[in-house]
């Protein structure tokens, strides 16, 4: 019997529901999950079909490849302003052929471009509160369990007085069923009334809009027809003649479309799953403009966040179309640091290794040419902003009115109940090793793209002024006595940051690793939400699991586990209130450990670009037990891990038409592996193919 079902998943330009979106561009892409249980199965042939009415507009035909993302539109002109449809057959490796999806539909625009990018429609749903209790004040306390963006409902089904009710909508607690109405920093609160009157039963709240977070640019404006919203958890109703039934309120959440069940975690840490539960709500919950945004006090898109964000969004629902809108909507309307600049080279390559779609990398070149700053290149290579050459031009070349300035990490000590903030007391020199560090990974990434969209000559340009680069920083800013980075030209100070980045981005040489590994490691957590994000990351690249579960789960208020004692169902902007004192309690950059659990200690990330080959390098530590299921735009990766005194059993399920490296987890320290009932070598790996596969190894 066939093996093969019809594909799932199916999306047209990354969307799931492109119905809802009339698209440009000429040539939409395709995109589908294989359904093949077959051992090893492998797509090698595919059909599509797309019509207009009743009319078939193109037949693919059977057609040899194992593409199944990002496969282009090769047909006819479609028709503008149209609804069309489409669906697709494939065949595997045994000549076994697929049934055909159901027709899925897309709408076209009225006008055409060669290539823009689209996100879904932000949604509004209904959400029940868990709690509703009257108090002895005769007030009405609601709780709906997590914060969301949103405002609420009331429906009253009985009797109720005419009169004036007051609405207070917050994110946090006062006292026991007492929402905080003076919280600190910019935590949310906000109070509204509602006149109720005879006849009329349904009473949507009606926030007013904040100057600060409403007024476009530079903040992000809330999508046409949704309203002004809120982040909160709690509401207080006051005035109403009765005790308000469960059933009579709930939030209206406003939300970029997620679904819940594309990713799990769950492990042998409490602390680590409630922090995973904390960052992957955090995704959902501020996602509501459908472009990456800092936060509520604000409401701008700042691409250090949105790289976060983005790695982060990929990881918990395989969702790949709001971190590019919100890329491209970064590339004309950039931020002021210096190192944000170069972060869109590192979106850019980020999109294209997760979803093996390279129009934006093409459509977006000379802006990404723009954004490595090489217009500030002195003779060796490094890179200020403060030697005379951010020219006018350069500035506009990059899209930004306001000239750059160097951040390392935010905030600074002006922010902060006394100290120097969260940048390790970096000294903040003009040829600052953190701003070239970044330099240097958006050379080499530079590289890559250019020579992914056939700029050859361009590709050996970037790669020699990232060898360049590397060799003064290695060479200029290293130093020898102390075995560490420093901060600058001219600095004898050696911060955190100045060492975590250069191992995070594969610059330290093997024989300094051990000696900036125990740097980083004798800093603890010197940086802010941010940082945390490349702290983790250089550590799973250096083997360090064990540490940076410590970081992940560690107690002190410079952690997670704070965030969610403090309060809060959605991640901080900052550790604490004392570290910021305008902190947010809706900001997804400090969500790193939503991106960090399934790519490094899961060890689920790309290999090739559209996971066409998967690396599963799990890095559990001291860690019991592991169940993860991790999305990519081919299909979840699921992953079980159960360790014993003698070793572990490592199960890994592999959608089809991917092929998988996956490399085994350490033993115990002084021990070696030994993979049972197999020939596999634990120290080099094991290549597989789809399905399911099962290893018990013993320590030695």
């Amino acid at each position: 019997m066939p093996s093969a079902s019809a594909p799932s998943d199916l999306r047209c330009e990354l969307l799931r529901h492109p119905e809802h979106v009339p698209l440009a561009v000429a040539r939409p892409a395709f995109s589908w999950v294989v359904n093949d249980t077959g051992e090893d199965a492998m797509q090698t042939a595919y059909e599509i079909e797309v019509g207009s009415g009743e009319e078939l507009v193109w037949d693919s035909g059977k057609h040899e490849s194992a593409a199944s993302v990002a496969v282009l539109y090769d047909g006819p002109s479609l028709p503008l302003g149209a609804t069309c449809q489409w669906r697709v057959r494939t065949w595997n490796q045994h000549g076994e052929e697929s049934p055909w999806t159901d027709w899925h539909v897309f709408r076209t625009a009225t006008g055409i471009s060669p290539y823009r990018a689209v996100g879904e429609p932000v949604v509004q749903q209904e959400a029940a509160p868990v709690r509703v209790v009257r108090r002895a004040d005769g007030a009405d306390f609601v709780d709906f369990g997590k914060a969301m963006f949103g405002t609420v409902v009331i429906r009253l089904k009985g009797p109720a007085a005419p009169g004036e009710i007051r609405v207070a909508l917050g994110e946090c607690l006062a006292g026991e069923n007492t929402v905080e109405r003076q919280p600190k920093g910019t935590i949310r609160f906000r109070e509204m009334t509602v006149i109720v009157q005879p006849g009329c039963s349904e009473y949507r709240v009606v926030i007013p809009s904040e100057k600060r977070n409403t007024t476009c640019p530079p903040a992000v404006p809330m999508p046409a027809g949704i309203g002004e919203v809120l982040p909160f958890r709690y509401a207080e109703i006051t005035g109403l003649s009765r005790p308000l039934r469960p059933s009579e309120i709930v939030r209206l959440d406003t939300l970029y479309p997620f679904v819940d069940d594309a990713s799990e975690f769950v492990s042998s840490s409490s602390a680590l799953d409630q922090v995973w539960d904390l960052c992957k709500h955090t995704i959902k919950a501020t996602s509501v403009t459908g472009i990456y945004i800092d936060g509520d006090r604000e409401r701008i898109a700042y691409e250090a966040d949105a790289f976060i964000n983005q790695l982060a969004h990929y990881a918990v629902d395989a969702e790949y179309a709001m971190a590019r809108v919100s890329h491209e909507f970064l590339i004309t309307r950039p931020t002021w640091p210096t190192e944000w600049i170069l972060h869109s080279v590192l979106i850019a390559w980020a999109d294209f290794e997760y979803t093996g779609d390279d129009r934006s990398l093409r459509a977006c070149y000379a802006d990404l040419q723009a954004k490595t700053l090489c217009a500030l290149a002195r003779e060796d290579g490094l890179i200020s902003v403060e030697t005379g050459l951010l020219t006018q031009d350069v500035l506009d070349s990059v899209y930004i009115d306001r000239p750059l300035k160097d951040i390392v990490d935010w905030p600074p000590g002006s922010f902060t109940q006394g100290g120097q903030g969260e940048r390790d007391d970096h000294d903040m020199r003009p040829i600052n090793t953190v701003v070239n560090v970044f330099h240097y990974q958006a050379l080499a990434l530079m590289a890559k793209i250019a020579e992914q969209i056939g700029r050859e000559e361009d590709a050996l340009t970037y790669r020699f002024r990232a060898q360049r680069v590397a060799l003064a920083i290695n060479t200029l800013l290293f130093d020898p006595a102390k075995g560490v980075y420093v901060d600058g030209e001219g600095s004898d100070h050696s911060s955190l940051h100045t060492n975590m980045f250069p191992l995070v981005f594969g610059l330290v040489p093997e024989e300094r690793v051990a000696g900036v590994v125990a740097f980083v490691k004798s800093r603890g957590m010197a940086c802010s939400v941010y940082g945390s994000h490349h702290l983790l990351e250089a550590l799973y690249l250096h083997g360090e699991a064990e540490y940076a579960l410590s970081l992940m789960t560690a107690e002190h208020d410079r952690g997670w586990l704070n965030m969610i004692r403090a309060g809060s169902t959605v991640t901080l902007e900052a550790w604490d209130w004392k570290y910021k004192n305008n902190l947010d309690w809706n900001h997804a950059w400090g969500a790193a450990p939503a991106s960090v659990i399934p790519r490094w200690l899961v060890g689920v990330r790309p290999l090739e670009p559209g996971f066409a080959r998967i690396l599963v390098a799990p890095q559990p530590g001291p860690l019991a037990d592991v169940t993860a299921r991790v999305p990519t735009i081919r299909g979840p990766v699921l992953v079980e891990y159960h360790a014993d005194p003698a070793g572990y059993d490592l199960v890994v399920d592999l959608p089809a038409n991917t092929q998988t490296l996956l490399r085994f987890p350490p033993g115990p320290a002084g021990s070696s592996l030994a993979v049972m009932d197999s020939a596999v070598d634990p120290a080099v790996g094991v290549q597989l193919g789809a399905g399911a596969h099962r290893f018990r190894v013993e320590y030695r």
